[in-house]
């Protein structure tokens, strides 16, 4: 009970911080656009049940409707074809939610070049200069992208016919999901690979490797400037929805 004792103690005392990571939820938050014939995710739209007045006297509660990847959002297994034989959100276990966040920090690169892609090279240079990676722990993948997450055309940066935004390479994809330590990875994009991955060899191959290695993702990430490249605890918490492919997330990290 000593150490819940003294985290409380930290916390109340703000020793130890906890930072938001989520972006705010609502009707304007950007959403994935996929080209025809796929059919798009619809953002959250809502429909007024009462508010305080003959249909409900003294509450007020409104009806949602959200894509499972939408804003802040936690990727399943079952999410893509190579992991539909995994886990739904519901099966996760919670401890896999829980770990230190290992933070690098590509945001002068990809504010250069947005079609910036992390390497292996890059998670091997911060083990070099802070440590081991540690057994669970989540790769959070700065960009300064969540500085565009209030303008959708900005967001998706669009250019003759293709999306640029920055994320992981290929054969990064393939290590963080087959010889890393790592239980997921989160990016501040509006998914867990670059706008260009389509056109990878495989498409898309964080959710191809990753998903189907019984990992995570974590999308539309926002604040994390304030982690330090170690040392932070992230908290994911999905909705436990049975038979969920994702859930849109509220992502804590205490520092």
């Amino acid at each position: 009970m000593s150490v819940l004792t003294d985290l409380a103690g930290a916390l109340q005392s703000g020793a130890v911080r906890v930072v938001d990571l989520t972006q705010p939820l609502s009707e304007r938050t950007p959403v994935l656009v996929l080209p025809e014939p796929f059919v798009n995710t619809p953002g959250l739209s809502r429909r007024e049940l009462s508010r305080d007045d003959d249909r409900g006297p003294a509450w007020a509660w409104d009806v949602l409707e959200i894509g499972e990847h939408v804003g802040t959002h936690f990727d399943a297994p079952i999410h893509w074809i190579t992991g539909r034989d995994g886990e739904d959100v519901a099966s996760v276990p919670p401890p896999r939610l829980v770990g230190p966040a290992i933070v690098i920090d590509r945001s002068a690169e990809a504010g250069e070049d947005p079609d910036y892609l992390l390497r292996v090279e890059d998670i091997r240079a911060h083990e070099a200069e802070y440590g081991p990676i540690p057994q669970g722990a989540w790769l959070l993948f700065r960009t300064g992208w969540d500085a565009r997450a209030h303008d959708q055309e900005a967001f998706l940066n669009v250019s003759d016919g293709a999306s640029h935004t920055p994320g992981i390479g290929a054969e990064c994809a393939r290590w963080l999901a087959e010889q890393s330590p790592f239980v997921g990875v989160g990016v501040e994009t509006v998914g867990t690979d670059a706008g260009g991955a389509g056109a990878f060899e495989p498409p898309f191959p964080v959710h191809n490797y990753v998903l189907g290695a019984g990992k995570y993702g974590l999308t539309q990430l926002a604040n994390l400037a304030e982690l330090p490249p170690v040392g932070a605890i992230v908290v994911v918490a999905p909705l436990r929805l049975v038979g969920g492919t994702g859930s849109p997330s509220r992502v804590l990290a205490l520092v």
